[in-house]
């Protein structure tokens, strides 16, 4: 039954965006998992609705998610995202440059942790978190006080691995955030800023 729902859904959306194809098809080649589609597609809607024009991203890796959520923003929108790995994000710069997004996004390769208690931005329309779940509650400390009011913070993988059990708990407590996390990719937690 999931696989049919699974299928009947893949065929009935529109083929993603040439460069998000070229991209999977790259991943796959260098053995590298992306977000499932599926999420890439929420997070398009989801920056398609609040017309969300001030996103962070934590982890950037080849820029998968990153382009989803560019290519959905509105003129003005720009993207903060963190990725130390250098190798990659110069990957993924060379997709943001093909899509005419490179000027939009800013790639900080630098440890999130080391950058985000500095991190001069504010007023986040969507912070989405896809990094090592070891430190997600750091994240979730440093990234919601980035939000505002009504902006959300994402969390890919809260489903994948028992090492996120202790941190759901956490993510959906926390009192700053009217939270849910659903079954989509590996998990995905989603978290409005209430107040």
């Amino acid at each position: 039954m999931v696989d049919d729902v699974s299928s009947y859904l893949e065929d009935a959306h529109p083929a993603p965006h040439p460069l998000l194809l070229e991209l999977e098809q790259y991943g796959r080649k260098e053995d590298v998992s992306f977000v499932a589609r599926p999420v890439g597609r929420l997070l398009s809607t989801l920056v398609h609705a609040m017309q969300a024009n001030r996103i962070l991203e934590v982890g950037t890796a080849y820029g998968y998610a990153t382009l989803w959520m560019a290519l959905a923003q509105p003129p003005a929108g720009r993207i903060w995202t963190f990725d130390p790995d250098i190798e990659r994000t110069d990957i993924a710069r060379t997709y943001f440059e093909r899509a005419g997004e490179d000027d939009y996004i800013e790639i900080v390769n630098q440890p999130a942790l080391d950058v985000l208690p500095l991190f001069p931005q504010r007023n986040m329309d969507i912070v989405f978190i896809d990094a090592p779940k070891s430190v997600y509650e750091a994240y979730l400390e440093y990234c919601v006080p980035l939000l505002k009011l009504s902006g959300l913070i994402i969390f890919n993988g809260l489903l994948s691995t028992g090492e996120t059990g202790e941190f759901n708990t956490t993510f959906l407590r926390q009192p700053n955030l009217d939270s849910t996390i659903i079954p989509l990719g590996g998990g995905l937690g989603i978290g409005a800023r209430k107040r």
